[in-house]
């Protein structure tokens, strides 16, 4: 059995044992024998800015000050050098309130509100590809050995998707080391929870990766260059309208890693082929963690 990766080396790790994640539900395998299994918990939380109701989501529940921060900020609700007087959660009415001391209105934001490809119904807003207006990435060479090194850790990192499934999970990373592990339904709300952590942390995205376990749709892509992100990575694939707004400013867009295999789309030249595929290992077929959604 493969030696599991050393935890310590995240800032944020998967905890398979926080209550209230899953629950076990008892159901009939194959053969008709009554078998037990942990399904994922899904449960809303209504985000307000101030007194604006800004969008209710479906997540699993941790970490929602992140998730509301993260989710604002992507949204450009929340801009650069905001000052943010307060985050607050509460658990029993499901709310967060993000206090900002500047007023804010988006009442003309919420009238183009969009449901995008994203798992459990994602949100953007209609003016998000306006943010991208004159937004070029830091161009940032890539280390294929880097990336190896990172996905091998990754997919033996202990989490819910290898323990219950039917959930996406992205990891903030740097160099070969994975910083910051979230899960959820919904990809876009595990990208969030990340960006809410950047913003919580001042932490700058000029030279990390975002590794993600979704598909790199527009959303995806969108939200990853918001984060100041250059590098986005998948064991998934591509749309295009994903790949066209990676060129458009400059990301590192890599798809279907699984093993020795990976696909570039945008930014290539950027790609330091470093590594020996020789002691690469290759993943069985049907092996190793597969796309939740």
């Amino acid at each position: 059995m493969a030696q599991l990766p050393d935890i310590s080396e995240y800032i944020i790790a998967p905890d398979i044992e926080r209550a209230g994640l899953t629950r076990d539900v008892v159901g009939m395998d194959e053969t008709g024998a009554a078998v037990s299994t942990p399904v994922i918990e899904e449960r809303p939380l209504t985000i307000f800015l101030n007194s604006q109701e800004i969008v209710t989501a479906m997540t699993i529940g941790d970490y929602p000050e992140y998730l509301a921060l993260g989710f604002l900020r992507n949204q450009r609700m929340l801009a650069d050098g905001e000052e943010i007087t307060g985050v607050e959660f509460d658990e029993e009415l499901e709310t967060v309130v993000v206090r900002t001391a500047s007023q804010t209105t988006y009442e003309e934001k919420l009238r183009k509100k969009t449901r995008t490809s994203g798992c459990a119904v994602g949100t953007v807003f209609g003016d998000m590809m306006e943010g991208l207006e004159g937004v070029t990435l830091p161009q940032a060479v890539v280390k294929t050995s880097d990336l190896y090194a990172l996905s091998s850790k990754i997919n033996r990192t202990p989490s819910l998707y290898l323990n219950s499934g039917a959930i996406h999970g992205t990891v903030l990373c740097q160099g070969d080391r994975p910083l910051v592990y979230m899960e959820d339904v919904g990809r876009h709300n595990a990208v969030d929870k990340v960006a809410g952590w950047m913003l919580s942390d001042c932490v700058s995205g000029a030279d990390k990766t975002l590794y993600t376990t979704g598909r790199l749709t527009s959303e995806m892509v969108i939200k990853t260059a918001m984060m100041g992100i250059p590098v986005l990575v998948s064991r998934s694939g591509f749309t295009a309208w994903g790949v066209e707004i990676a060129q458009q400013v400059g990301m590192t867009l890599i798809g279907r890693m699984k093993g020795k295999r990976m696909t570039c789309l945008s930014g290539d030249e950027r790609l330091l082929r470093d590594a020996d595929l020789s002691k690469v290992v290759e993943e069985p077929k049907g092996a190793g963690r597969k796309a939740a959604g």
